[in-house]
């Protein structure tokens, strides 16, 4: 049975999963989640998924929702992209508890607000004061990369795929890959393995859709 990604194209943490899906070489379908118009609030998406969010992912009779928790999923159920070791799996760990504290969900915040919210609804001060914490963590993870090509372990894993998930996306948020050469090395990197997309070619829904 084709597993099913709950998700649209604007979501760097659906296209988080979607790449594990891809890289693992699992058989998904990707089924549009209309963010925009509001189909995350509606009674028939909260009996999918009673938090309100994409992505969902859903193989037979197993749902699970938060990127993360997919991310595990996918990396336990192939075998791939979960480290090689006991010591390497709490690396993988430690990188993606951190992208989510500290990182994917700031970036997803400045993106939307910078991006998707018109003047008037944009809170005052909240963009630059989110882009100052940023940069620190722009650092610490430029400053990791030094010198290794994956953020956990000898080979890719759910930790990159967690953490570069918004990095591809095209609208501007404060960050500009020539800052980061380490992270833009990176970047080229995933991009370069088999099967790799844009977030806009590899799950449906674009700003243009919408335009």
């Amino acid at each position: 049975m084709t597993a099913k990604l709950y998700c649209f194209g604007e979501s760097g943490n659906a296209y988080k999963v979607a790449l594990a899906l891809t890289f693992a070489d699992i058989e998904w379908e990707p089924v549009f989640v209309d963010f925009f118009n509001g189909e995350t609030r509606t009674p028939e998406f909260r009996a999918i998924n009673e938090m309100g969010e994409a992505p969902v992912f859903v193989d037979g009779d197993t749902t699970l929702t938060q990127s993360g928790v997919i991310l595990d999923f996918i990396s336990s159920k192939s075998g791939k992209l979960g480290g090689k070791s006991a010591a390497e799996r709490r690396e993988v760990l430690r990188w993606m508890f951190w992208d989510n504290h500290k990182f994917s969900t700031q970036i997803g915040i400045v993106r939307f607000l910078t991006n998707f919210v018109s003047d008037d609804k944009r809170p005052e001060g909240v963009i630059p004061f989110l882009q100052a914490r940023l940069k620190s963590a722009y650092t610490i993870l430029n400053g990791h990369l030094e010198g290794r090509k994956w953020a956990a372990g000898e080979a890719m894993t759910i930790a990159d795929l967690s953490l570069c998930g918004y990095l591809y996306y095209p609208e501007p948020f404060g960050f500009d890959r020539k800052d980061w050469p380490n992270i833009d090395a990176w970047l080229d990197r995933i991009a370069a393995v088999p099967g790799w997309k844009h977030p806009y070619d590899l799950m449906p829904g674009k700003p243009s859709d919408r335009a």
